[in-house]
């Protein structure tokens, strides 16, 4: 069983939404179920379909989400010795080199990813050129949109 890494905040996150699933969504669905039995023949009762597969879901991502709880490598960056080199859980600044725009990230595990949020996931290849490397480098990055290059403006461990 591999370990996932995980940033502490990104562990409350995931607790939070299995709370929210088994003592929220569960018995809605629950009930849905038993009130789309009432309506009769179940063959052609698509509420009853409905809340079936919607149940089904919830009960799938409880487990997925037991399962990263159970492997979770839970990593404090705040706790780290400070140093420059990118690492999961850091914050890093770029420089895009083509058109001068700065770009911040943190590098977070796979359920933490949101690139609205400028999080991305570790194993992305943003996050593969950066992990490893030091203020000031200059990082190629293989993107599907092509190649891009950019240098590490400063790296937080926040």
């Amino acid at each position: 069983m591999e370990k996932e890494p995980i940033t502490s905040l990104g562990l409350k996150k995931l607790k939070k939404e299995l709370d929210e699933l088994k003592n929220a969504k569960r018995p809605k669905i629950v009930q849905a179920i038993a009130e789309a039995r009432g309506h009769g023949d179940l063959k052609e009762n698509a509420e009853y379909h409905a809340a079936k597969e919607e149940q089904a879901k919830i009960e799938g991502r409880v487990i997925e989400i037991n399962d990263l709880i159970a492997r979770a490598n839970v990593i404090d960056v705040t706790k780290l010795e400070k140093k420059d080199n990118v690492i999961f859980g850091s914050t890093v600044s770029l420089i895009n080199l083509e058109n001068n725009e700065k770009k911040t990230y943190k590098i977070v595990g796979k359920d933490e990813a949101d690139i609205t949020k400028n999080y991305i996931y570790f194993r992305s290849p943003i996050g593969k050129a950066l992990i490893g490397k030091k203020k000031k480098e200059l990082v190629t990055v293989n993107t599907p949109s092509g190649e891009k290059n950019f240098e590490i403006k400063e790296v937080e461990y926040i």
